[in-house]
């Protein structure tokens, strides 16, 4: 079993989507493990994406992550990080799959709906920084 960060961002939250993305995720055989709504800060949008720190869309993704609310979850399956990218689909919606989330609801590169980890170091670091131990149920 393998664990990923699954993220539905403020775009996503703000039109509706969420009950749209979990029913995905659950088809897909993904189980969600915790879970919870919040609404970082600058400060921890700049923590959370500290590794694209020196790119040019640091200053409007963190801008963006911190606009409004944000769901974030655990989902758990085998080869999860590589199954929920392939839901997602590619992080420019133009060159996503047909059916994939960002292909289907993305109105830009930033705001694509959804995030998840795309390594299990990074899984492990982007779990960790939005729960502990005691919120993982499974």
């Amino acid at each position: 079993m393998q664990r990923t960060l699954a993220i539905v961002k403020p775009d996503g939250v703000s039109r509706s989507l969420i009950g749209e993305v979990i029913k995905r995720q659950e088809a897909s055989g993904l189980k969600i493990v915790a879970a919870k709504l919040v609404r970082m800060t600058l400060a921890q949008a700049e923590g959370f994406y500290a590794v694209h720190r020196d790119k040019p869309f640091f200053g409007s993704l963190t801008a963006f992550m911190s606009s409004g609310p944000a769901l974030v979850m655990v989902l758990e399956g085998d080869d999860a990080i590589a199954r929920w990218r392939e839901l997602m689909g590619a992080t420019n919606y133009k060159e996503a799959a047909p059916g994939t989330i960002r292909a289907d609801f993305a109105t830009d590169i930033e705001r694509n709906v959804v995030h998840g980890s795309d390594a299990p170091e990074t899984a492990a670091f982007e779990i960790g920084y939005f729960f502990n131990c005691f919120e993982l149920v499974g």
